[in-house]
């Protein structure tokens, strides 16, 4: 590890502390404590068992992108091949957009694809995943909103999922549109500079034709992908079906702690927590913890501290374990090289 990772890896490690520690002394870490030791252990194990259907969910979504591109990972393969990528995305800064190299390494070594390919793939369903995500967010606010009021944290967290995805939207336009002149620009300009850190195998010349080829191939993957319509509302079903599982695992860790928390609330808070995924923690550690109690407190009325711990036992089944899974996932496929 070069000192650049080891520092960005230092200041998230101590950032996601500094975190805890603030949540832990805003709520009372004793009674935190108090609350998980109460759990029923039958309820947690099921919260596992859910965060492991939405696991399944969503890297059958990846299969369903990848079989697009012409790429067969087998059936019992693709979920540990997407914990590796859930791995990639949870220890390395700003969640998805930093753990999507380091995925698409994984899908290509294990598919035995091609690097471009399985950056394609994963950032497809990275993409997708704001659809079904999104309108969870308006149709689960917009009922709450009936109910009762919306607070300031409420408008100013659905706000900031508006802007987020308008941005991510035009970013995206953007980047398709000028596609053409990134493939004859891009290249050029960076090849020298990689040639320089003594990262490429070749010389300028041949590393910049080499990563214009990559990028056009690129490209040619996310085509092939937008016009299989069949395969794309196939994959955006799975993707609201993942987003169902983790709201139900929540669900099912409030319950675990003795309270009833409406399904209609957690289906709009979870994914409008995981925005704090964007930010320079890995994987958000810390940030989206935050997020959830700050939004769950004001929507359920339960105390922090409880919610503290629903929300400790829920991100223990969708974040550590996903980590642990994929991590010896990792591991056990080995990634050596650049395909």
């Amino acid at each position: 590890m070069d000192e650049r990772n080891r520092r960005a890896v230092l200041i998230g490690a101590f950032g996601t502390i500094a975190v805890f520690a603030l949540l832990f002394v805003a709520v009372g870490a004793d009674r935190v404590l108090d609350s998980l030791l109460s759990a029923d252990p039958s309820l947690v194990v099921l919260t596992f068992a859910l965060a492991l259907c939405w696991l399944a969910a969503w890297s059958l979504m990846l299969r369903t992108i990848l079989a697009t591109l012409g790429v067969d990972v087998p059936l019992e393969k693709t979920f540990f091949v997407y914990a590796g990528a859930v791995f990639a995305n949870s220890v390395t800064p700003f969640g998805q957009a930093g753990g999507e190299p380091v995925a698409a390494l994984i899908i290509s070594n294990v598919s035995e694809s091609r690097y471009e390919t399985g950056l394609a793939g994963i950032a497809t369903v990275d993409v997708l995943n704001v659809v079904p995500s999104l309108s969870l967010v308006f149709v689960g606010v917009g009922y709450y909103a009936t109910t009762a009021a919306v607070g300031e944290r409420l408008e100013t967290a659905v706000g900031s999922a508006l802007a987020l995805s308008v941005g991510v939207v035009l970013l995206v336009v953007l980047v398709w549109r000028s596609r053409e002149t990134l493939v004859e620009c891009l290249p050029a300009s960076v090849a020298p500079r990689i040639a320089r850190l003594g990262l490429g195998r070749f010389d300028p010349a041949t590393l910049e034709a080499d990563l214009a080829d990559r990028l056009s191939r690129f490209f040619e993957n996310l085509e092939r992908i937008s016009t299989d319509r069949r395969r794309l509302a196939t994959a955006i079903g799975l993707s609201l079906a993942g987003w169902l599982f983790q709201a139900a695992a929540l669900l099912t860790a409030f319950a675990a702690l003795g309270y009833s928390v409406p399904l209609s609330v957690l289906v709009f808070v979870v994914p409008l927590a995981n925005l704090a995924g964007a930010t320079p923690l890995p994987g958000g550690l810390g940030g989206i913890e935050a997020a959830f109690v700050a939004l769950l407190v004001p929507t359920t009325g339960i105390e922090a501290a409880a919610v503290t711990a629903a929300v400790l036992v829920f991100r223990g089944a969708v974040y550590w374990m996903p980590v642990v899974i994929g991590g010896v996932s990792v591991s056990v496929f080995g990634v050596r090289e650049l395909r």
